[in-house]
């Protein structure tokens, strides 16, 4: 009897522990494995999400223990709960914008990097030329494509293919003193304050005279217009006078054409703003930050901006960090009469680790959140690229709307060239020559165009994109 009970009890436990065997398999670390507590049959697989510091909270920082992570977080759980091919785990890890470029190498040499990093396209666009990058073409719908602008579109796809999966942005403008105006005579040109105002270019003169003729009484020293070239830092608003007069300064070929007629007039115009003091002086020696900083304290009218610094220049106001007056936008203008405006693609992409099932989870969990009706509100937190949400959210962010009906308008200021970190270093020298008066503005634009070829085209010669 003792026998008979030992020998059940024995095979009992052998079948036990076949069945924990076949159903634990090893470990999923972040490769994937079976699973082993849920039960369900399903592999387990965990992936990797990176991120700069964008905003905190799932949807604002006024949220209980609102933190730069939360978005993902509850965005991975979401996820994990209806996602029927895998059980998903997200780390979600929050890096120091200025460790992200150092971090991403050191994990790709290693073969060790992110799945996702969620990113401006701005920073990110060199791992796309270095084959760092997946497409994720396959995950964007036909909705999407409708309810984000193309111009959006264009500021994420290199040669064939689509690398970022846009979610919000941060569009630049110009922001000027509406009080100035007024103080100037020059009511006329005021915008409303939920408007982007857009002038001609012969309007924009009009205000700069008035301006330059009409603000000392009231503003002793202040100066019309911001111009700086100390760095590259700011550089964009640079790039976009330089198209004032037409020029494309891309060719198809991802080659810098900024050396024809228009591109020498653009830059004529710069040496002529700056040397008729319609500018801060010593451009050459002044940064972004210390045109910002004049603009802030009413010793500029008008000046750079994007949606962040917009809202910072505000929020100072209010806290009594800077003075109080009536900011409002404008868009750069041009010659032919369609202003200039650009913006900083936010959005995610997805590192080729090697891992198939990896990648696949991390394509489907960036279409989530990138998709969900829900989730895509958080974009409120800089600006929505998706139309919908836009209109949705523009009784509380009026300006939401003037953004959106903006993106016509909006050139895409990289080109998608590789090698652009590098090319910012090749601008600001040749804007420094021509206001000291060591180059006429037609040989700088031509060394810079030199310059900025060689730079592109040694790029290209390791440029997956290209090949």
């Amino acid at each position: 009897m003792f026998k008979k009970r030992f020998l059940a009890m024995f095979t009992a436990s052998v079948m036990m522990l076949t069945l924990l065997a076949g159903c634990g398999g090893k470990d999923a670390g972040t490769s994937g494995g079976t699973d082993k507590a849920a039960g369900n049959g399903k592999e387990n697989v965990e992936i990797s999400l990176w991120l700069t510091p964008q905003w905190k909270g799932v949807y604002g920082a006024s949220e209980e223990n609102a933190d730069y992570d939360s978005f993902f977080k509850a965005a991975a759980d979401k996820f994990a709960k209806q996602y029927d091919k895998y059980n998903v785990k997200v780390n979600v890890q929050v890096i120091a914008g200025d460790q992200r470029d150092e971090l991403l190498n050191v994990n790709l040499n290693g073969g060790t990097p992110p799945d996702i990093f969620f990113e401006s396209v701005f920073a990110m666009g060199d791992f796309a030329h270095r084959g760092a990058l997946v497409p994720l073409n396959d995950i964007i719908d036909d909705e999407s494509k409708k309810d984000i602008a193309q111009n959006y579109w264009d500021n994420v796809t290199f040669g064939d293919n689509i690398y970022f999966y846009p979610f919000s942005h941060n569009p630049g403008t110009l922001a000027y003193n509406a009080d100035m105006f007024k103080a100037a005579g020059l009511e006329k040109f005021v915008g409303g304050d939920t408007e982007i105002k857009t002038w001609t270019l012969s309007e924009y003169e009009e205000i700069l005279d008035g301006l330059k003729n009409n603000l000392e009484a009231k503003y002793p020293g202040a100066r019309p217009m911001a111009l700086y070239g100390l760095n590259n830092q700011g550089d964009t608003w640079n790039l976009a006078y330089l198209r004032m007069f037409g020029n494309k300064f891309f060719d198809d070929e991802g080659n810098i054409v900024v050396d024809d007629a228009n591109g020498v007039k653009a830059a004529e115009w710069l040496k002529k703003i700056y040397t008729g003091g319609y500018t801060n002086p010593g451009a050459e020696s002044v940064s972004s930050n210390d045109a910002n900083a004049m603009f802030q304290n009413q010793k500029l009218a008008i000046s750079f901006t994007n949606a962040v610094l917009y809202n910072n220049a505000k929020a100072d106001m209010e806290s009594g960090k800077a003075p109080k007056f009536d900011i409002r936008l404008a868009n750069i203008p041009s010659e032919s009469g369609d202003p200039l405006s650009f913006t900083y693609v936010v959005g995610s992409n997805v590192f080729n680790t090697g891992n198939e099932k990896r990648t696949e989870v991390a394509k489907d969990f960036v279409k989530f959140y990138s998709t969900d009706p829900e989730l895509v509100k958080a974009s409120k937190n800089s600006i929505p690229v998706r139309s919908s949400v836009a209109e949705e959210l523009k009784g509380e962010f009026p300006l939401f709307a003037a953004y959106d009906a903006n993106s016509k308008y909006l050139f895409n200021f990289t080109g998608n060239v590789p090698g652009y970190s590098q090319l910012r270093q090749v601008l600001y020298p040749e804007l420094q020559a021509i206001y000291i008066g060591e180059k006429d503005p037609a040989q700088a634009i031509k060394d810079y165009q030199t310059q900025g070829n060689t730079v592109i085209q040694k790029a290209k010669e390791s440029s997956t994109v290209y090949k």
